[in-house]
């Protein structure tokens, strides 16, 4: 089972958005205000990947014949998962 640097890279980022987005959501981020601040910055890139790398995703999942083992799949579930935990979470 081989997977592309695409796939690999996009899978990545699919985890590090879902855990800055959940982190930010049920820790603190505002009790050191160095935390704060970082938290601030990345905000706005992470939320344009949250909702644009479950796009990308889907689009090279149809492209790759929506295979079960393909990172493309796991990454648009991680993000879906994230989304509706962020809307239900409020």
């Amino acid at each position: 089972m081989s997977h592309s640097n695409l796939s690999k890279t996009l899978f990545a980022l699919s985890m590090e958005v879902s855990l800055f987005w959940l982190g930010g959501s049920f820790l603190n981020t505002y009790r050191y205000p160095v935390v704060g601040a970082i938290y601030e910055i990345l905000w706005l890139p992470n939320l344009a990947m949250l909702f644009g790398l479950p796009l990308v995703s889907l689009f090279f999942l149809v492209k790759e014949k929506k295979k079960l083992h393909s990172l493309y799949l796991y990454s648009f579930l991680i993000l879906s998962i994230t989304i509706l935990i962020l809307i239900t979470n409020q």
